[in-house]
C-alpha cells in the first residue's frame, strides 16, 4: 500500500512534478550558458550542483540550520559578529551577480512549493529524507536538462 502511495505522490502533489520541470529547464538553461561562455565544463557543473544542494539544504532543513547558529551565536557576542559579517559578505558578492540570483530564486521557490504541495497532502518526511528526496529530484531534472539539445530554450537564454 506504501508504494501505491508513493507512486501516486506525483498526481496528489504536482508541484513536485512542476519542481522536477524547472529542473530540466534550468539545466538546459545552464548547458546553453556554459556552451556560451565556453567555461569549463567540470568547474561549471560543480558550481552549479554545489548551489543546487545549499539551496535544498536551506529550503529543507531551516529550523535545525537555525537552531544550530542560534546555539553558536549565543556562546559569544564576537562570534555572533563575525558570522553576520561572513554570512552579509558572502552573500553579498554571491548575489552581486543577477542572473545567479534569479536562479537562486527560481530553484528556492519551486523547493518552497513543492516542500509546501507535500505538506498539503501530509507527506512530511523528516528533514533529512526531505533533503534527500527533493535534492535527487532537481539533480536528476538538471542531468536530464543538461543532455537535452541546446537549441531546445535557444530563444530564452
Amino acid at each position: 500500500m506504501a508504494i501505491l502511495r508513493f507512486l501516486a505522490l506525483p498526481f496528489r502533489a504536482p508541484l513536485v512534478t512542476v519542481m522536477f520541470g524547472v529542473a530540466i529547464l534550468m539545466g538546459n538553461h545552464w548547458s546553453i550558458i556554459q556552451s556560451q561562455h565556453g567555461l569549463d565544463p567540470q568547474l561549471f557543473w560543480c558550481v552549479e550542483v554545489v548551489q543546487v544542494v545549499v539551496i535544498v539544504f536551506l529550503c529543507t532543513m531551516p529550523d535545525l540550520l537555525m537552531r544550530q547558529v542560534s546555539m553558536l551565536m549565543a556562546i559569544s557576542r564576537a562570534i555572533s559578529l563575525v558570522i553576520i559579517l561572513l554570512l552579509v559578505i558572502l552573500g553579498g558578492l554571491y548575489l552581486l551577480r543577477l542572473s545567479i540570483l534569479s536562479d537562486v530564486l527560481i530553484l528556492a521557490s519551486s523547493v518552497l512549493l513543492a516542500r509546501l504541495d507535500l505538506a498539503r497532502i501530509n507527506v512530511l518526511p523528516s528533514p533529512a529524507i526531505t533533503s534527500m528526496t527533493l535534492g535527487g529530484i532537481l539533480l536528476s531534472g538538471i542531468w536530464l536538462g543538461q543532455l537535452l539539445p541546446t537549441p531546445f530554450l535557444a530563444g530564452w537564454a
